[in-house]
């Protein structure tokens, strides 16, 4: 038997059910963070912890017996989008799911599980394999903190695998786009609406006419619009003072997210302007976006070791972040990998067994591919 496909699959599924009853919302990753440690360090890695203000990241060294190899990065989040405090899981016909009061928490509780089973098998096996560091980071779901807070100077891989994507084994992400944010802040004239509404200007009024005015939704193929919040008014009698409204523009292409955040905000200006409003806005970059060519050395290696293994490739452009952005704006060449998880950010969120078992002995075929430069057939 290939010692390289030897997972153990009741290991593996204990792992992930024991990392989703760990509470660990964005930064409060302490609880998850000790556990990881002792797994890592019960694994023979060295560990250490990178700080920033509100929390920190995990980081773990493997040394490898094989020199000359390219050391690689294996990152997941060790965050959750929300609390998932009372949670009660089901395993029911090779599925984990919970009983629909919390999210599962695969993502991306899955990712970390399929990489310290992968750790498992490389040293229990003793099977060859260069260095390799695992960056196990916090707060991706609060806008990718802990990744945009790592020391990458300490970091030697170039090359990164980040098990953070939905979807079928076999699904990597090849692109993904540039991501603003910005803040518009509508500023009228308040007064009392039931004895001089005629002194007031209505921000709210003001704030309806820009909404409904600006770019919003699918603009093309690589782009994308949206306002996500609005708040303001403090009363019924009171003609409101203030609005503020947070949207977003993600596209692949710059030229076309600078040209799509220009005509919103030229749109709303000029609106506020007509409606005697003042317009405050504040923009601000949330990532970078990334591409990766599918003639890349490191893509064919994956597609591969797929295909070796009766998986079919999936190379996609997406329309979300990750942390492979932040690794790929820092020079390390990252591609988002799926873990299996489904549904993420729902109470519906699920995984099957076998894809849990499948990512793992993914990672393990990437690892030997790249110690030893060929893919056996």
């Amino acid at each position: 038997m290939n010692p390289w496909g030897q997972i153990n699959a009741a290991r593996l599924i204990n792992t992930f059910i024991e990392l989703i009853q760990i509470d660990s919302p964005p930064f409060g990753e302490q609880e998850i963070a000790m556990r990881l440690s002792r797994h890592l360090l019960s694994l023979g890695l060295s560990v250490e912890t990178q700080n920033y203000g509100s929390s920190f990241n995990l980081i773990g060294r493997m040394r490898g017996a094989m020199r000359g190899v390219e050391p690689i990065i294996l990152s997941s989040h060790m965050d959750t989008v929300e609390s998932t405090k009372g949670l009660r899981y089901i395993r029911q016909d090779g599925i984990i799911k919970t009983d629909g009061r919390t999210i599962l928490g695969a993502d991306d509780k899955s990712g970390i599980a399929e990489i310290l089973e992968a750790l498992h098998v490389l040293k229990e096996q003793g099977l060859p394999h260069g260095d390799i560091e695992v960056v196990f980071t916090s707060a991706e779901e609060r806008g990718l903190v802990g990744a945009k807070n790592l020391n990458f100077h300490d970091l030697k891989g170039r090359t990164a695998l980040v098990f953070d994507s939905s979807g079928s084994i076999g699904r990597v992400v090849l692109a993904a786009p540039t991501h603003d944010n910005y803040v518009m802040r509508v500023i009228g004239r308040a007064a009392h609406a039931g004895i001089e509404p005629q002194r007031g200007t209505s921000a709210i009024k003001a704030a309806a006419k820009i909404i409904a005015a600006v770019p919003d939704g699918r603009i093309d193929s690589y782009t994308t619009a949206n306002i996500g919040t609005i708040h303001g008014g403090t009363a019924t009698n009171i003609v409101p003072k203030e609005v503020v409204m947070e949207g977003e523009v993600r596209s692949h292409d710059a030229d076309t997210l600078e040209r799509t955040i220009k005509d919103i905000f030229d749109t709303a200006l000029a609106i506020a302007k007509k409606n005697q409003v003042k317009l405050q806005i504040d923009r601000h970059r949330q990532y970078h976006g990334f591409h990766i060519s599918e003639d890349d050395e490191f893509v064919r290696l994956i597609a591969d070791v797929c295909r070796e293994q009766r998986i079919t490739p999936e190379l996609i452009v997406y329309g979300g972040g990750s942390d492979a952005n932040i690794f790929n704006s820092n020079g390390i060449k990252s591609f988002a990998i799926s873990s299996g998880m489904q549904m993420p950010h729902t109470t519906d969120e699920f995984i099957l067994e076998e894809d849990l078992c499948s990512a793992a002995r993914l990672l393990l075929g990437i690892i030997r591919a790249v110690a030893s430069g060929t893919i056996e057939n």
